[in-house]
């Protein structure tokens, strides 16, 4: 079963972007670039229709960057829409946002028809702290925390050139269980909306399958290829000071270690997903919800009609 995480604030942000669309030129999506595919919100894809759109691949300065090469040519070959990879508290990097929109919609421009962009993207993904470093001053509140931007806020970028910060949104049934787990793992979720442990051991596959020699190198292990995710989360908390006594260990506290050293880049740039892992994914997911959804309607064609009263 999936993550799910889509708390009221979110609500009211759907509406306040849909009016805000009305009258917006181009739109700036922040992704995660360890999960460019996951970090990506289908309601927001759905809510912007042909709106030219800017993709940022943000946080590339902890993602793998051979995968991330991969994002940004699956992204730059959609119509509408330009990628570029940045680590959005890096001015000059920041600064290319600017032309980059204007290319997208270059009828725009001037005092007489300004620039008008809207920065959106999944909670906790780096939107707050671009906008202070496009501004060059502290105007969004940040936070290594989802949840931190509850309003929109109006920023001038230049005097033709207005963005509007909005909170983080995620969309309210996630159908692709491991976006689930990559949100909670990237601190895109709420932390009560999922088990650490869990999603501890969810990471844990992929580093084991793609990244084992930094986790080796990490916590000092023996080569993990032929452990299972348990073993794995076991040794490091052996290595860790998670010992409990008459040989248990603490894996809670192993997996807080894993996901905080993760979140932080200590295990090293790592990428969650590929385009063609995401698409595979996807399409699992999607086939599994029209399952579900053609057994909601046949039960509800199964039920019984209520007797038409009879006449006088």
């Amino acid at each position: 079963m999936a993550i799910q995480w889509f708390p009221g604030h979110m609500h009211l942000t759907k509406k306040a972007i849909t009016e805000r669309l009305k009258e917006t030129d181009v739109v700036i999506e922040l992704l995660d670039a360890r999960m460019p595919g996951s970090s990506a919100n289908p309601m927001l894809a759905e809510l912007i229709g042909s709106t030219p759109t800017l993709k940022i691949l943000n946080k590339q300065d902890i993602a793998d960057p051979a995968r991330t090469a991969l994002w940004l040519d699956h992204y730059n070959a959609l119509p509408g829409t330009r990628a570029i990879a940045l680590d959005a508290s890096e001015t000059a990097p920041a600064q290319r946002l600017i032309p980059a929109c204007r290319l997208l919609a270059p009828l725009r421009g001037g005092m007489v028809k300004p620039m008008r962009v809207l920065i959106c993207g999944v909670p906790n993904v780096g939107k707050s702290t671009l906008v202070n470093t496009l501004k060059g001053k502290r105007a969004a509140k940040t936070g290594d925390e989802a949840g931190i931007t509850k309003l929109e806020q109006r920023i001038v970028l230049a005097d033709d050139f207005y963005a509007y910060d909005t909170p983080g949104m995620l969309w309210p049934r996630i159908i692709v269980e491991q976006s689930g787990y990559h949100l909670a793992a990237c601190g895109s979720i709420g932390r009560n909306a999922f088990d650490e442990e869990e999603v501890a051991l969810e990471l844990l596959l992929i580093l084991q399958k793609h990244y084992a020699g930094q986790v080796e190198e990490r916590y000092k292990l023996d080569p993990i290829l032929g452990l299972t995710d348990i073993g794995v989360l076991t040794e490091i908390a052996r290595k860790r000071g998670g010992l409990l006594g008459k040989g248990k260990v603490n894996l809670q506290k192993a997996a807080e270690i894993v996901l905080t050293e993760f979140r932080s880049a200590t295990l090293g740039r790592v990428t969650l997903e590929t385009p063609e892992e995401f698409a595979g994914w996807l399409a699992a997911g999607q086939a599994a919800d029209a399952a579900r959804q053609a057994k909601k309607d046949a039960r509800k064609n199964k039920k019984p009609q209520a007797p038409e009263a009879e006449s006088a």
